[in-house]
């Protein structure tokens, strides 16, 4: 049977066998060393003359090649430990070894951290890539914190849902990536940018209280920061306001960071609350960084960001929201958005949460009654016809017995890129894509076949 090399600190002297990769092999003439490792740590494995033929293979075996140990776990000399591990105060005695599959010279050296390697080739050999110690950490701490939040939003009675991926195209502020419908020439699907309306649909259906970890798309431009395929933490409550949503993620960011974060500080608690203005008069940025000292990277400064303008003008003299058409005024403001005056003035219930200068979430309190939504659409100058090809379903739903309901979204790849102190999300996430958009380890956006185009009732209009 199979031992991970992080439990051979308990079996000292027992005979084992180990399974993983070659980090790295050493020959001092008669004894051979290789350092062994599995998802779980690394060990030192020496073979010596006496095991003949175990020795003779571990001749021939090289960087990157998978392999299984048979031998005897022996404590190091204290003056030969590695003392920063467990497992390096052990060493294996090797009595055999099977070379499970054997690996061309790696591409990329995955022995340092990794950042001054090009991207390009960092993307192409992902796979190898991957196996760095860095990024295995990253990813093993983004489960754990995926966990946490599972664990913490189960407690306080809220059910996980899963909302479609192929979905309707809507304006919600960004370009939608489409999908052709082969069974409906000429009609399409789209992917979720977010899966707002369901949320709400689903306090419709009586929830009251959802989360769900959800795959987002956006055809956007893409930056250290954003990609177009990232991981929200989206959640819905009913029967709340502002005060309540906020007060929930904040106990559950604080409960994050206290749990696996032990070594990170945060600056102040509870977290500060600045409106809009006072951010961009002061700040002069609707995410700003308030840490104390910059240089500390285990510093997190939190803040929330409220009463932001609920509209402002686009490129063509017109009004857009600021964030999303399905947020509420502010009670004080519903009047004017119900009839559709003083539109510059009217604030959102929008609140935003930033972290030492990038915005981690964003939500509101939702407008619940149909005649609302109807008020934002017709002041951002949406007309009836597009209001009912788009929103129809929404306005039904609304208008038959619809709680008041509030909830967030956290861009989870950037949380992680921050409390891994990480320059990128692309370090945070198992197959990113390229700061460009493309995915280099497949080799996409690419062609297809014309057959294809042709199931789909699609003909481009210039072949490349």
């Amino acid at each position: 049977m199979r031992t991970y090399i992080a439990d051979i600190v308990k079996k000292e002297g027992e005979s084992i066998n180990l399974s993983g990769w070659v980090s790295v092999r050493r020959d001092h003439g008669k004894l051979i060393f290789i350092d062994l490792r599995d998802m779980t740590g690394s060990v030192q494995v020496i073979f010596t003359p006496k095991s003949e033929k175990a020795h003779e293979i571990a001749n021939t075996v090289r960087s990157e090649w998978v392999v299984s140990v048979v031998g005897e776990i022996k404590k190091r000399p204290d003056n030969m430990a590695n003392k920063d591990s467990e497992t390096g105060k052990f060493e294996i005695l090797a009595s055999e070894i099977t070379v499970l599959n054997e690996a061309v010279t790696p591409p990329i050296n995955i022995l340092d951290d990794g950042y001054n390697i090009g991207e390009e080739s960092r993307m192409k050999y992902r796979y190898i890539d991957l196996r760095r110690e860095r990024l295995q950490k990253n990813l093993r701490m983004r489960f754990r914190v995926l966990k946490e939040i599972r664990d913490f939003l189960f407690k306080q009675k809220f059910t996980e849902i899963e909302t479609p991926i192929l979905s309707k195209s809507t304006p919600e502020g960004a370009r939608d990536y489409l999908v052709p419908s082969r069974l409906y020439k000429g009609k399409f699907y789209a992917l979720p940018q977010a899966p707002q309306q369901y949320k709400q649909l689903l306090m419709t259906s009586g929830f009251e209280k959802y989360f769900q970890i959800a795959r987002c798309f956006r055809d956007e431009d893409t930056r250290g920061d954003r990609q177009p395929e990232f991981t929200q933490m989206d959640l819905e409550m009913s029967f709340v306001d502002r005060e309540d949503v906020m007060a929930l993620n904040e106990a559950m960011l604080i409960h994050i960071i206290s749990t696996l974060y032990p070594e990170k500080e945060i600056q102040e608690v509870p977290f500060p609350v600045t409106t809009y203005k006072e951010a961009m008069e002061k700040y002069k940025s609707d995410k700003p960084d308030l840490r104390r000292d910059k240089n500390n990277p285990n510093l997190l400064a939190f803040v929330w960001v409220v009463d932001f303008p609920f509209f402002e003008k686009n490129d063509k003299g017109g009004w857009t929201f600021t964030h999303n058409p399905f947020s509420a005024a502010k009670r004080e403001f519903t009047k004017d958005l119900q009839e559709k005056q003083n539109i510059a003035n009217i604030l959102t219930t929008q609140y935003d949460i930033a972290l030492n200068g990038f915005e981690i979430g964003g939500g509101s309190i939702r407008n619940h009654d149909p005649k609302l939504l109807k008020s934002v659409l017709e002041i951002i100058g949406t007309s009836s016809e597009s209001q009912e090809r788009d929103f129809a379903h929404m306005f039904k739903a609304l208008g038959s017995g619809t709680p008041p309901h509030g909830g967030i979204a956290w861009g989870f790849d950037r949380l992680m890129m921050i409390l891994q102190n990480e320059p990128n999300i692309r370090e945070v996430t198992a197959f990113p894509k390229t700061g460009d958009g493309r995915d280099l380890l497949m080799e996409s956006p690419a062609n297809v076949d014309i057959e294809q185009l042709t199931d789909l009732g699609l003909k481009l209009s210039k072949e490349e």
